[in-house]
């Protein structure tokens, strides 16, 4: 039976969160690759999770062996930094396979040359088009031998707004995590940033602000501090903000390596995180429901982003295809949300 499309796919990353594990584990044992070492329990989770959510593993379109598969390339400046290129990876992977496409990933280090390079190179071997990725969100200039192939950018952006975009809506989860200590009942609510010359950083010190405007919380600049992304800055901004004569009821630290910091420096001082202090991160990293409380933070929907960007440049070839050239209209920039996970870091602010 055909799947509807109006039906919201069921994807790896729904089953690891079912199963509680990671969707490399999913990946795996869904995919049955040899060699590899995962418990008979675990394997069983995995599969139970994606029998009762209903997962369907994504099938080509019909090729035959000795075929050419149609193909699309991925270009990455970095992915060992973070998990989240990986994240972004998958997601395009899965929706170019669904699609009954390739998806061929290369790291270029950011140098334009390179990209160009792979770009000439994959166009020969007949790529359709290129999802063009970066590991930090930010201003790109696409070099135009990537443009000559039909191009989506995939955690950045470009003044030409003839190319299409993904991004996360920072400013808006910055605000939604400060929100949810508001709500909680907080009104001293303590900010540790990353380093102010990346563009996430920037924008979740928005939201942030946006939101003790919002609600009539007078901002107090010994709250907000800047540290590095790092546990160690968290854990060191957090002893900061405890020895301040008024230190703040919550804490929202805009990512979780910075909150495992944070959770370190509260525990030092004798105070429980969620009672005596509450704790928000930032990302959704796997570490975040590990830690005793789990952490409440934001998810960065990479997975999500990178099924957009293919998806939408699946769009473009076809759209090109049928048109002998792409349409004139102005070309998407998404925004992406980024919610709210809430879990046992976030407790009820005092009594006023």
């Amino acid at each position: 039976m055909p799947e509807d499309d109006a039906t919201p796919r069921v994807t790896m990353q729904d089953v690891a969160l079912r199963a509680g594990v990671s969707q490399s584990t999913v990946s795996l044992v869904l995919n049955g690759v040899p060699g590899v070492r995962i418990g008979k329990e675990t394997r069983q989770r995995v599969t139970d999770a994606a029998r009762d959510l209903g997962y369907r593993a994504r099938r080509g379109g019909g090729h035959r062996r000795g075929q050419r598969h149609p193909f699309i390339g991925l270009i990455v400046d970095e992915i060992a930094t973070s998990p989240f290129a990986a994240l972004s990876i998958d997601g395009a992977q899965e929706a170019g396979w669904a699609r009954g496409r390739l998806v061929l990933t290369a790291k270029t280090g950011g140098v334009a040359e390179v990209e160009a390079a792979l770009a000439e190179a994959w166009r020969a071997q007949g790529a359709e088009g290129i999802v063009y990725a970066t590991i930090l969100t930010r201003r790109v200039v696409v070099p135009d031998a990537v443009r000559a192939l039909p191009t989506v950018l995939l955690n950045c952006h470009a003044d030409d707004p003839g190319l299409a975009s993904v991004v996360p809506a920072e400013t808006v989860g910055g605000y939604a995590a400060t929100e949810a200590l508001i709500a909680a009942g907080h009104r001293r609510i303590g900010f540790i940033n990353g380093e102010p010359w990346m563009e996430a950083a920037r924008q979740r010190r928005q939201g942030y602000d946006q939101a003790l405007a919002t609600h009539d919380i007078p901002a107090d600049p010994a709250l907000a501090r800047e540290a590095d992304f790092m546990a160690s800055g968290g854990y060191r901004e957090t002893r900061a903000l405890l020895a301040l004569d008024r230190p703040p009821t919550a804490i929202f630290c805009a990512n979780d390596l910075m909150a495992v910091g944070s959770y370190e420096a509260l525990k030092e001082a004798g105070l429980v995180v969620g009672r005596d202090v509450s704790v928000i991160g930032y990302d959704d990293q796997e570490i975040a429901k590990h830690l005793s409380p789990p952490l409440s933070t934001v998810l960065l929907p990479h997975g999500d982003m990178g099924r957009w960007a293919v998806d939408t440049l699946v769009g473009q070839i076809a759209g090109a295809g049928s048109s002998g050239a792409a349409g004139s209209a102005p070309a998407l920039q998404v925004k992406m949300p980024c919610p709210v996970v809430p879990r046992d870091s976030i407790g009820p602010g005092p009594a006023i």
